[in-house]
């Protein structure tokens, strides 16, 4: 059996970075935290929580992508894996902060 690529999990949290209450954005998974960009290893597929690391993961930079807007790029501080997920810097709910997204563009941080 095919497993899916993707499962909405659009619960809220508390960055484990940061510290702060993290809403859930309403139409799909939020995955890492508005106010710093940190998030946790925890999804293979997005959505899933299937990864055991459990490490948290740095943003290192951030790309424009003109079909999904800036593209955040995360490194796991306990293992070393890479991700990328889309920012949501146009959320109603809690919006990514654009400046640091900005400053991660141009690798400045």
């Amino acid at each position: 059996m095919e497993q899916k690529r993707f499962v909405k999990n659009d619960s809220g949290f508390v960055c484990a970075h940061c510290g702060k209450r993290v809403e859930p954005l309403g139409y799909t998974s939020r995955n890492h935290c508005p106010f710093c960009l940190w998030s946790l290893h925890v999804d293979i597929n997005p959505g899933d929580r299937a990864a055991e690391c459990g490490g948290e993961m740095e943003p290192i930079r951030v790309a424009p992508d003109a079909r999904r807007g800036y593209v955040i790029y995360h490194r796991c501080r306990k293992c070393g894996a890479e991700s990328c997920c889309r920012a949501a810097h146009e959320a109603k709910v809690q919006p990514d902060n654009l400046s640091l997204l900005i400053r991660l563009t141009a690798g400045k941080l």
